[in-house]
């Protein structure tokens, strides 16, 4: 009957909180003598590792850091920041991983926003946080480290943490797996950046997905590329104790770093935009004969060019295209290898892993909608519709926004801005972004906020910015710009005056002077323009 069923009650033996806490408990249980972190000469356990987030933690405690408070956090792929992963969340705190290539006046709003009680810096970006905090005209506490690349950290205010006796028995898991533990930022993809909030519940269950989706047996050797401003870096640092696997640290991406540990450390696995994937096929200290056994690498941002796919399949890079956003804790669809694309020729292959593909394990659903009727569109590889998005990996909601998270949320989805079709298959492609956000190397750029800083110029009457191919970066902002009259034309002038108001990614690389098309009604045709780019290229 009914009734017996539903009488059985939740107590503690049979229902726990869901967290990545957890799995950093069981590593240093289980994996203990196993190497954790690799970063130049320095080699930590699990066990050490362990040691190392309860004192941390406790450090964070003593200063009256507690639950929902916001720790803001500005530094590169180091150990530190793979360790705050942890503690900061274990501290019942939310951990505001910032982009160390923003500039300051949107450090500071999200410094602000955000309502960080303590901020942690490497020194490299200590000032830009001190411009921040003249900027909002108000300091917040700072514990800065003093990263010994070659070794660990030095003797920055942010080792002090380590002086609280560390936290004893089981690391302890929140009350409520909803409870928020981590909040990031958008790229600003309508003008002001979003803040997206993610619970334990998210975390867990995308570092379970992803272990599963990516099949990734024990003891993995992970190389820490994908920056972990951008989605936690995808969840990988929850991932690796599941595994008991190794994340090796190189601070700077660069392409000689990568391929040197690739070989001194036989990395198997890594993540990266595809301006990663260029850098590699380019770079002259690439290996002459391809790695073997292959290095199993995932890659999201813009679509890979099938070209570049090729070029990592001759190098021995077995490269998956993922997808997903901010909002839904990083990659929500995986392009999975099918067997019958093997028997096709290699440029044939590449174009079938450059769709976005099907579902992660830990996602519910994904469809492609007709917005207009509410329908999902054929599976013919032709008609577009929207993506949407269902299931535990899908955000919180958007911090002080519930106007913002209402529209993300409409009719039970989350809709992502992204146009894209279904092949028979069942695999999703992107086609075309429905928001106007340029993917430059891996970062979002508002067209929004290059356009908001053209106005500004003096010399110009109206401006519209979009995308435009480049081989490096995959794509990059361009400015077509309508100048006020007897303004002359001078590109390199409006570029620099962006520079001085933008961060250098999202300054524009290219400007085209004309009149702008517009609708009667005095709307620019941005479709328009992206046609013209494209014819000029």
């Amino acid at each position: 009957m009914r009734e017996h069923f539903e009488a059985m009650e939740q107590v503690a033996a049979n229902f726990v909180p869901l967290s990545p806490i957890s799995f950093l408990n069981r590593a240093e249980d289980v994996h203990g003598h196993r190497e954790a972190y690799v970063y130049g000469a320095t080699r930590l356990t699990w066990a050490d590792v362990g040691q190392r987030v309860r004192r941390i933690t406790a450090g964070l405690l003593s200063r009256g850091i507690g639950r929902g408070d916001t720790v803001a956090v500005i530094c590169p792929n180091i150990p530190v920041l793979a360790e705050l992963h942890f503690a900061v969340p274990m501290a019942g705190a939310v951990l505001n991983a910032i982009n160390t290539r923003l500039e300051a006046e949107t450090v500071a709003y999200i410094l602000s926003h955000g309502d960080a009680k303590l901020v942690i810096v490497d020194a490299e970006f200590t000032p830009l946080v001190e411009r921040a905090f003249e900027i909002n005209g108000t300091k917040i506490p700072l514990l800065e480290i003093r990263d010994a690349e070659e070794g660990f950290e030095g003797a920055g205010s942010y080792e002090t943490l380590l002086d609280a006796d560390p936290l004893e028995g089981p690391m302890p898991l929140p009350e409520d797996e909803w409870q928020a533990c981590c909040l990031n930022y958008t790229s600003g993809t309508s003008g002001r950046p979003k803040g997206v909030v993610y619970h334990h519940r998210g975390a867990y269950l995308m570092a379970m997905g992803t272990a599963a989706g990516w099949q990734m047996a024990h003891y993995p050797k992970y190389l820490s590329v994908v920056p972990m401003f951008h989605c936690n870096g995808w969840g990988h640092p929850w991932m690796m104790p599941i595994v008991g696997g190794t994340t090796v640290f190189t601070r700077n991406p660069a392409p000689d770093r990568i391929i040197r540990a690739f070989v001194e450390e036989k990395v198997t696995h890594f993540g990266g935009a595809p301006i990663i994937l260029q850098m590699l096929a380019d770079s002259p200290d690439k290996p002459a004969e391809p790695f073997d056994p292959p290095i199993n690498a995932f890659t999201a941002g813009a679509p890979p060019p099938p070209a570049i796919l090729e070029k990592m399949g001759s190098m021995g890079l077995n490269v998956e295209q993922v997808y997903g956003l901010t909002e839904t804790y990083g990659h929500i669809t995986q392009c999975l290898w099918q067997d019958d694309w093997g028997a096709l020729a290699s440029g044939a292959q590449a174009e079938k892993q450059s769709y976005q593909g099907i579902a992660m394990p830990m996602v519910e659903e994904t469809r492609v909608i007709d917005r207009e009727t509410g329908k999902d569109v054929p599976r013919d590889g032709a008609t577009q519709g929207e993506i949407v998005i269902r299931g535990n990996t899908v955000m919180k909601g958007y911090y002080k926004n519930p106007e913002a998270t209402a529209e993300a949320f409409e009719n039970g989805w989350f809709w992502s801005g992204d146009g894209a079709v279904m092949h028979p298959n069942g695999y999703i492609q992107i086609k075309d972004r429905l928001k106007d956000v340029i993917i430059s190397g891996g970062e979002n750029i508002s067209s929004v906020e290059v356009e908001g800083v053209l106005y500004k110029h003096p010399d110009v009457q109206a401006a519209a910015v979009v995308a435009k191919a480049d081989d490096k970066w995959g794509e990059v902002p361009c400015a077509c710009v309508e100048l006020r009259e007897g303004a002359a034309e001078d590109a390199a002038g409006i570029m620099a005056f962006c520079r001085e108001h933008l961060a250098g990614f999202k300054t524009p690389k290219a400007v085209v002077f004309g009149e702008l098309p517009k609708t009667s009604t005095g709307k620019i045709q941005k479709f328009v323009l992206r046609d013209r780019i494209k014819e000029q290229s």
